[in-house]
């Protein structure tokens, strides 16, 4: 079966500009093109762009993505190389979710903070709250914040 942009577009769940500017990139050397240079797309495409689309979501950058085309299109020569590609993608992407994990905990904590804020009716209960008797979850933020502060 062959797609049209946008029929594509709308069953990956992207906008045709997007696959658009994929093409444009040069992301999209796989894709067929009829006589009249119309684009058509094949149900073998399909993989290549949802690869496509992680890879993005992942933060790699459009030079990185069409390199990994490229050795793609090469063959299994270039297997290693596309494996430290995703190798590295996954360092940065565990790095990314610690940092977000940290984020999270912080906002949790604050939000434990002005819970407790708000039913006593003051920020003073929880400010002046013993260790002890903030949750254990809480502590190493609420240190962690504290430490900043005295700075």
């Amino acid at each position: 079966m062959v797609y049209t942009v946008g029929e594509m577009a709308k069953l990956l769940g992207v906008t045709a500009s997007t696959l658009r500017y994929y093409d444009k990139e040069g992301l999209l050397p796989f894709v067929e093109r009829s006589s009249g240079g119309i684009r058509m797309f094949r149900e073998s495409d399909i993989e290549w762009l949802r690869v496509i689309g992680c890879m993005k979501k992942a933060g790699m950058s459009i030079k990185d993505i069409r390199q990994y085309i490229e050795l793609a299109l090469k063959g299994d020569d270039t297997i290693e190389l596309r494996l430290m590609m995703f190798q590295h993608q996954k360092q940065v992407l565990q790095q990314k979710l610690e940092e977000m994990q940290h984020t999270m905990d912080m906002v949790e904590y604050k939000c434990w903070y002005y819970e407790t804020a708000k039913a006593a009716g003051t920020v003073e209960v929880p400010q002046n709250m013993d260790e002890a008797d903030v949750p254990q979850r809480f502590r190493d933020i609420r240190r962690e914040l504290r430490d900043t502060e005295t700075e």
